[in-house]
């Protein structure tokens, strides 16, 4: 690595790495936000100091696994959930690269309260803060840290509402676990099915089946999923098609009364929120053309990545602050 001997962020050299607290954390910064060689450029570029994309990565490794002796990933970071509030919870699965195991998922839950989401149900809608938890592994490990941030809300019963896609591990956690809750399936998500029905029942009159897709939109909208079974089985598609819409619906169709969930909270239907929070939380660093992630490594950015977007960044401010915490 070569440095600047008076320069000051390389002073007080501590951690095992003979490299200050300081540059630690801008190193562990830039290797959370982009690939290590480009993390390598941002620091050249604003403090006049080249560090190998090597080091950066072992420091970013090292300090998050520091992390992990001592992160509580289960501890709430948002505000209590008051009587006339309710509390949102998006839950979702992304794949990620891996080398030992190929592509392997990583389970992701974004909460948030329903008086953070700001214009709900808008072009412009945001969410003025929310809680990411993140897991790489099992369903049941997942689960388990899920359940003890979400606990520690209290008995919210049907002012807890999960946003989701048809995952069956999600609908079998939420019927075990939170059975008083309302549990969402994405209306965006229902509409995509129906979509990919028409594009193949309708091939040959695609005007016909633009007018009965609307149509059955605003059923489903209107939480009519018995009389959209009825109108995809008068229609002439292939009976496999048709039973596999039909299965998908009767399955799902307790977590389709969009009606009343459009009264609930902010009114809130499609699971946006979570798959914004891949895109920000684990494809933007994880999933870069030609990253294959170790087990490790995967846990160890993950960790970074929720701890940044919860701004809990103190927690590695901490870290580096404790002489002779880092291993070389």
């Amino acid at each position: 690595m070569s440095i600047v001997k008076s320069n000051p962020y390389m002073q007080s050299h501590h951690q095992g790495f003979g490299i200050s607290p300081y540059m630690q954390e801008l190193m562990v910064y830039a290797g959370h936000l982009d690939c290590y060689e480009r993390g390598n450029e941002i620091l050249q570029h604003f403090l006049s100091i080249e560090v190998s994309p090597a080091q950066i990565y072992r420091v970013t490794n090292a300090v998050s696994e520091s992390l992990s002796l001592e992160d509580d990933s289960t501890e709430r970071t948002l505000p209590p959930v008051s009587s006339t509030e309710v509390l949102y919870a998006g839950v979702d699965g992304s794949m990620i690269s891996t080398r030992e195991e190929g592509w392997k998922e990583v389970k992701l839950a974004r909460l948030f309260r329903s008086s953070d989401c700001m214009n709900p149900n808008t072009n412009v809608s945001y969410l003025s803060q929310s809680q990411y938890i993140a897991h790489f592994g099992n369903s049941k490990d997942f689960c388990s840290k899920a359940e003890d941030v979400i606990d520690s809300y209290g008995q919210l019963k049907n002012r807890l509402v999960f946003l989701t896609d048809g995952a069956t591990w999600i609908k079998n956690w939420i019927e075990d676990s939170y059975s008083d809750a309302y549990a969402i399936l994405d209306y965006f998500h229902a509409c995509e099915h129906l979509h990919n029905f028409v594009d193949s029942c309708f091939k040959e009159d695609t005007v016909s089946g633009q007018i009965w897709f609307k149509e059955q939109k605003e059923l489903l909208y209107e939480s009519q999923v018995e009389q959209v079974i009825t109108n995809i089985a008068a229609t002439k598609a292939k009976e496999a098609d048709k039973d596999k819409l039909i299965n998908y619906y009767q399955n799902n169709k307790d977590r389709m009364d969009y009606k009343t969930y459009r009264n609930i909270g902010c009114g809130i239907i499609g699971s946006g929120s979570i798959e914004s929070a891949h895109r920000t939380v684990i494809q933007k660093r994880m999933k870069l053309s030609g990253q294959h992630w170790s087990r490790a490594g995967t846990q160890n950015m993950l960790r970074l990545r929720v701890i940044a977007m919860n701004r809990q960044w103190n927690k590695v401010i901490s870290i580096l602050q404790k002489p002779n915490r880092l291993a070389a």
